[in-house]
């Protein structure tokens, strides 16, 4: 049985992904990233999407922001786990790491269930 001390940790844990999803802009960044990894050929098995990063410069021309100002929000996208980063020469590509947030969501999820019911 889930205590109120451990839903109240569990749901501070969250909370960089609750703030990271709760910009437009940032929002519009994820959509970004979708949008190139289904547009990309691939076969009927799930989408990688490391596979298919943008970098800066790509993902500012789907934007209507400057480059410093998508740097600022991908280092939270970043730090909430939502995106990771790879390094091809001098260029970051930026993808979308969703799994992880995901089951952290759920987890908070199926914890207030439990200490509600």
């Amino acid at each position: 049985m889930t205590t109120a001390q451990e839903l109240q940790e569990h749901f501070r844990s969250c909370m960089p992904i609750f703030i990271a999803l709760g910009d437009e802009v940032r929002l519009s960044i994820i959509e970004a990233l979708t949008e190139n990894a289904l547009s990309q050929e691939h076969s009927s098995g799930p989408v990688d999407f490391a596979d298919h990063a943008m970098n800066v410069n790509e993902i500012t021309r789907r934007t209507s922001l400057s480059r410093p100002a998508i740097s600022h929000h991908l280092k939270i996208l970043k730090a909430a786990g939502l995106i990771g980063v790879r390094q091809d020469g001098t260029a970051n590509y930026y993808y979308l790491t969703l799994r992880v947030p995901t089951r952290q969501l759920m987890k908070l999820g199926f914890r207030i269930e439990e200490f509600i019911l």
